[in-house]
């Protein structure tokens, strides 16, 4: 099996998330910044989940702005020094998941937050279950992420509505490209 994030996010949907969320959305932007699972618990609070497939793209993730804040605006305009972040804007718990392969544990100085947790994921070729997903890190809680409204889950499982609907149309064209031409004589019995 060749890893990608479709896999890795579908076993930490299904293995992670499955009864602590109500709702999941794959490449969400919601928060403001993009999620690779974005994962609003029963409680309302917002899980934010990033998948990397390789060291490079881990190590590159402690530059995205998600990460840092500037006092101001003008101090960002001017070139100021940036502050670190803890947790991004909106969300209660961080996780970079990764290929267990991949990992080891000099990456932790790479993590953009101490407060991130890991997900480490295993092959488990010839079972009901092809890949296993087991907590290396726990992530700490953001004590000051607020519980999402009402209105807010709703807006975001449109977002969800919208992307099933997407990966429908995907499915089918990817279907339709498989599947041979009707022949003339199918054409004339519909």
């Amino acid at each position: 099996m060749t890893w990608n994030e479709h896999a890795i996010a579908r076993a930490i949907s299904l293995q992670v998330l499955q009864r602590k969320c109500v709702l999941l959305v794959p490449n969400c932007s919601w928060t403001g910044s993009e999620c690779d699972v974005l994962g609003i618990t029963t409680d309302l609070r917002v899980i934010d989940i990033e998948v990397k497939i390789s060291r490079a793209d881990l190590k590159a993730d402690a530059a995205k702005d998600k990460w840092w804040h500037w006092r101001s605006y003008s101090a960002r305009e001017a070139g100021g020094p940036p502050q670190g972040k803890r947790w991004p804007n909106r969300v209660w718990k961080h996780y970079f998941a990764v290929p267990a392969e991949l990992w080891s544990d000099d990456l932790l100085r790479f993590l953009p937050s101490p407060a991130s947790g890991v997900l480490l994921l295993r092959q488990n070729p010839g079972s009901t279950i092809p890949v296993l997903v087991q907590c290396a890190r726990r992530s700490t809680p953001n004590r000051s992420a607020e519980r999402l409204t009402p209105e807010q889950v709703m807006d975001v499982a449109r977002l969800a509505n919208l992307r099933m609907w997407d990966a429908y149309a995907q499915r089918d064209r990817a279907l339709a490209r498989q599947a041979p031409a009707p022949t003339p004589a199918e054409v004339d019995a519909l």
